[in-house]
């Protein structure tokens, strides 16, 4: 290597130092000394290539090589070893080639490290969430298949369900109960209703004989009379109106939501006693079967099953035995109170006893609105 830049610098030095005889046109006496250049410049270019991807690749000590100074030809003086050059080392530094920066080895793999992980805990994650949501559908799936199994079994009377004859006569007696109270608050409804037009219609039919009173004078006294009892009929029924209101409320709170807050439950315990038929029934058919060890431990499992299905047959029974009680207590009270509303109220419209129809609201702090209470105000209305 070092022979052939020798070569090569002495002959470039000697093409420098050549004198070039040029004639009047601007062109060269002979070709053969141009070609010679044009050579000598090639080997000595392809050789520095060389010698720097040797330097790239092979990454040569410094202090064996020495700085250059001046051009082809020049003499020793313009060499300088690197060895009498004082500072730190010079490191290349690879990581960019043009514009672009390329990672070293080290960063590029904690960021693959990195993302690898993450990729990995996303998908166990995901993989989690796809298990516990297989599994609450294949659990679901096994108690329905064994619930409808079972119901069909009952229904053909194949299989055997649990009774509790005490608790279910009480059950359908809260059913017919609450069924009556149904009638009794639709039939309330439209007392209501009818009575309330009837109001309106004795409010107008009031209006309209005082307006004749004002506009007959032969027939003023009759006129007014009339119109003065229509407007009491109208107060005393207004006020009627406040207890019958506050009567179908009463009902329909009794009906609407204690009594159907207890059938609500009813429905959970009948679902829970046939979760626990299925079960027994699923029991005592694996305890009739053979006894290896596959069966053991599916006859393990069962026993679980039915145990937990049994507790919550037995929690929820004794929610409903204790609803239904209260319920019946609590309808008495109501009741009680609300038909003895009903009936002095009714009685002292009908008896035309104004001042006892006002003491019965007092009675059970019944507060009436006043006229036009219902309607928004102007400033509600914009």
């Amino acid at each position: 290597m070092r022979y052939h830049s020798s070569m090569a610098d002495s002959m470039m030095s000697k093409a420098a130092t050549m004198e070039i005889p040029i004639n009047s046109n601007g062109d060269s006496r002979t070709l053969a000394e141009d070609d010679t250049l044009e050579q000598a410049a090639k080997i000595q270019w392809s050789l520095k290539e060389k010698d720097l991807q040797q330097v790239m690749v092979s990454g040569p000590n410094l202090n064996e090589t020495s700085i250059v100074s001046g051009g082809y030809g020049g003499t020793a003086e313009g060499i300088i070893p690197t060895s009498s050059i004082k500072g730190p080392a010079i490191r290349l530094n690879t990581n960019f080639v043009g514009n672009r920066r390329i990672p070293n080895e080290g960063q590029g793999s904690n960021m693959h490290h990195t993302n690898s992980s993450s990729s990995i805990t996303a998908d166990e994650a995901s993989r989690g969430v796809a298990v516990e949501k297989f599994d609450i559908v294949k659990k679901w799936g096994i108690n329905t298949y064994k619930c409808t199994k079972q119901m069909i079994s009952e229904r053909f009377g194949r299989g055997s369900r649990t009774v509790d004859l005490e608790l279910e006569a009480q059950i359908e007696v809260l059913r017919e109960t609450k069924r009556k109270y149904e009638n009794v608050l639709h039939l309330a409804r439209a007392l209501t209703n009818h009575f309330y037009s009837m109001v309106q219609t004795q409010h107008a039919l009031g209006d309209t004989f005082a307006d004749l009173s004002q506009k007959s004078p032969e027939l003023r006294d009759e006129f007014g009379y009339n119109a003065e009892t229509q407007k009491l009929l109208c107060k005393n029924g207004e006020t009627l109106l406040g207890a019958i209101n506050y009567f179908v409320s009463s009902i329909n709170t009794l009906v609407n939501k204690t009594m159907e807050d207890t059938l609500m439950t009813v429905k959970m315990y009948e679902n829970a006693r046939l979760e626990f038929d299925a079960y027994r029934a699923d029991l005592e058919e694996l305890n009739m079967g053979p006894r290896d060890a596959v069966t053991m431990a599916r006859i393990e499992a069962a026993q679980q099953q039915y145990q937990i299905h049994k507790d919550k047959y037995e929690r929820l029974r004794s929610d409903v035995t204790i609803k239904i009680k209260f319920l019946e207590e609590n309808k008495v009270k109501v009741m009680h109170k609300q038909l003895l509303l009903f009936h002095n109220a009714i009685s002292a419209y009908f008896a035309g006893n104004q001042q006892q129809l006002e003491q019965t609201l007092k009675q059970f702090n019944i507060k009436l609105k006043p006229p036009g209470a219902d309607k928004p105000s102007w400033l509600e209305e914009q």
